[in-house]
């Protein structure tokens, strides 16, 4: 059993500053767990924490039924991949894989049978007896995950691992740790403040912000029913646009006004949202959302175009309304109207996210 509980851990630096702050979350035997963040927040600080790497100023750790909360590194049986990938220059693949093994004194035949499979695994046979300065920035990646392989770890920690190649191979190298973790079965652990990587990776995903955990599940769920206003504008690209809003009348009648976007709201939102009539309250509307042409349960918006991406199979639309909001429009690559035109696009108020003015809770979603 190689899950993973975290149990109220902080990390205090003293004079009141924590990296992280009361953190409790398990992550399951096997499961691809993503810890997504802005640059700060504490997701490293946590992975840190876990390798042993990091003092743990409260709480307990556990992997499987041991308490490793004050176990050193080495007795955590934990594999750990950096951004930088830390090889020896002088050093082949095979002896970079060979190293750490070395050192344990593992049997040479069993070295040898380990290095094999990773190296097959991974595609790195015809490679292992080249100088990491002879490969490329993702063979590189593939040596360092070998590495880490070989040590037979109960559990992989991935901090950033693919912050240092290009677009292209980010994307290859997100499809190969996927299908890696299938493969092996092994509890991973991987660092990122990219959504992509969050939602295209992960089984489930933590969002932390300020050494707190904002919220955890399975990314398309976060996606579609974020927790508060930070989730929501994190966890997408354009983030999501946040209107302040009122509403008024009741269940079978409730209208909506934010800023341009003003007029009733479909029957099941109007039930969903009765109870925030009373409140002020903040509207939140992703990209795609906003619509270039009319259906049931839209709302028109009407503003300046003020910034546009043509991104081949789709665009990117920014307009300034009238109330000097800007609003970002996710639409089909026919759609590209030039800077400076006044044009009116249709807010799918049936994907309408609402959230409290106060906090920027959500309300439910759902019935």
């Amino acid at each position: 059993m190689n899950a993973i509980t975290l149990d109220n851990i902080s990390r205090d630096y003293g004079s009141g500053l924590f990296g992280v702050r009361d953190v409790s979350l398990t992550i399951g035997e096997g499961e691809f767990m993503v810890l997504l963040g802005p640059s700060g927040c504490g997701k490293s600080t946590t992975l840190r924490m876990i390798a042993g790497l990091e003092e743990i100023t409260a709480g307990r750790i556990r992997i499987g039924a041991r308490d490793v909360t004050e176990l050193p590194p080495r007795d955590r049986n934990v594999a750990v991949v950096f951004q930088s990938y830390a090889l020896y220059p002088h050093m082949s693949v095979r002896e970079n894989m060979r190293f750490g093994m070395k050192m344990r004194g593992t049997p040479i035949v069993e070295q040898d049978r380990r290095i094999a499979e990773a190296a097959a695994i991974l595609g790195l046979a015809p490679y292992l007896d080249r100088k990491p300065g002879a490969l490329s920035g993702g063979q590189r990646q593939r040596v360092a995950l070998g590495r880490a392989m070989v040590r037979e770890p109960d559990v992989f920690l991935m901090d950033e691992p693919l912050s240092n190649l290009d677009a292209k191979l980010r994307g290859e190298m997100r499809q190969e740790l996927v299908k890696l973790h299938r493969r092996l079965g092994k509890t991973m652990v991987f660092v990122t403040h990219d959504h992509v990587e969050a939602m295209t990776m992960g089984d489930r995903i933590c969002i932390m912000r300020d050494g707190h955990i904002e919220q955890v599940g399975a990314p398309l769920e976060v996606y579609a029913n974020p927790a508060n206003t930070f989730v929501a504008q994190f966890l997408a690209s354009p983030a999501m646009n946040l209107i302040p809003a009122s509403l008024s009348g009741g269940a079978s009648g409730l209208s909506i006004t934010a800023g341009p976007v003003s007029g009733p709201l479909p029957a099941a939102q109007a039930k969903l949202y009765a109870r925030a009539a009373a409140e002020p309250a903040t509207l939140g509307l992703r990209a795609e959302d906003i619509l270039t042409a009319p259906k049931p349960g839209t709302l028109p918006v009407t503003g300046t175009v003020v910034m546009r991406e043509a991104l081949g199979a789709e665009n990117l639309i920014g307009i300034e309304t009238a109330e000097g909001l800007a609003l970002s429009a996710r639409t089909e690559r026919h759609f590209l109207p030039a800077l400076g035109d006044r044009i009116t696009l249709h807010a799918d108020m049936t994907q309408m996210h609402l959230f409290r003015a106060a906090d920027g809770a959500a309300w439910q979603r759902r019935d």
